[in-house]
């Protein structure tokens, strides 16, 4: 079966590595014996799906093309699946062993692995150790969110999703339909970046407020991809590190430190409650939401409503 199982990868990889034009479903079922002899064509689907995951997870660059009567295409142009020869030395290699043992605890794992795997095949240095210690702190990267994987995928891709997504000051969530750009974390929480065609705009997505299944779209995208997509600089601003003005809150005694620690001013007013002048900015009312009744906005009166709005929301869901 093993045997079997890489004939067909091979075959696959050698139609799309040796066609001009993308190629449909149905013509590589016609062009690879294996699967001709797929018993359904939900069989063969099926059978495609895996072998194309696999032959990109073994590094093969696929495009997925839409042609103009609706019909998706696949190849591989030689161009994109083509290398100049590696040459690390020790700092380069420890560097990139860094890299993968920040994925080790994470769902890439298995990806950072098989990639340096390939780097010793391709001339890595024996006596360097990707995996060696170089330090007593050790980087990790968390990623519980099962969104992660197919947005990471969509990314690489360019293959246009949709999800739901409940926003922070929102009951229920609402269906998204996004051409995903870039992921990135920042402060323990992962963010994407893409074009919301719903709102014909950038958007900035927090991952843990997807809800459900993320959904590919076999569509191109519409609009083209930022050089640079500055996610933490957006979500910065949202939270309120691009601050210009400031807001007075009361804040319950021994709670709220990450509060306490981006304060300007503190002051004892007894009773179990400190005053607290903090930095205001957009996204500043989601944050203070989630430290519940250990917080109180004096003012301004528009983060008070704000406030008010979201946690009004949250007792209606």
């Amino acid at each position: 079966m093993a045997i079997a199982k890489a004939e067909r990868l091979m075959n696959l990889a050698l139609c799309l590595l040796g066609t001009r034009r993308p190629l449909s479903k149905r013509e590589l079922r016609e062009s690879i014996e294996a699967y001709l002899e797929a018993g359904s064509d939900d069989s063969f689907n099926r059978m495609f799906e895996r072998d194309k995951d696999d032959l990109r997870e073994l590094g093969l660059v696929i495009e997925t093309v839409e042609s103009l009567d609706g019909e998706i295409g696949y190849l591989a142009r030689r161009d994109s699946n083509s290398l100049p020869p590696i040459t690390l030395d020790a700092e380069e290699a420890a560097a990139l062993g860094l890299a993968a043992k920040v994925w080790q605890q994470a769902r890439l794992a298995g990806a950072a692995s098989g990639a340096l795997q390939k780097l010793r095949a391709a001339g890595l240095p024996e006596d360097v150790d990707p995996y060696e210690a170089h330090g007593a702190l050790e980087p990790r990267i968390p990623v519980h969110e099962a969104a992660f994987e197919p947005l990471m995928l969509a990314c690489r891709d360019r293959r246009p999703v949709v999800f739901d997504y409940r926003k922070a000051n929102a009951a229920h969530p609402e269906p998204r339909h996004v051409e995903p750009w870039a992921l990135e974390c920042w402060r323990g929480h992962w963010y994407l970046a893409g074009f919301d065609r719903d709102r014909g705009a950038e958007r900035v997505f927090r991952l843990s407020r997807i809800t459900g299944k993320v959904r590919s779209r076999g569509t191109s995208f519409t609009v083209p991809v930022p050089d640079v997509v500055t996610v933490r600089e957006t979500v910065a601003s949202w939270a309120g590190e691009t601050a210009d003005r400031s807001a007075l809150i009361r804040l319950r005694a021994g709670a709220g430190y990450p509060l306490r620690a981006k304060a300007a001013a503190v002051r004892e007013l007894g009773d179990g409650w400190d005053e607290l002048e903090i930095p205001y900015g957009h996204g500043l009312d989601a944050w203070l939401v989630e430290f519940g009744p250990d917080v109180v906005v004096l003012e301004p009166a528009e983060l008070r409503a704000d406030v008010m709005d979201r946690l009004r929301a949250v007792a209606k869901g």
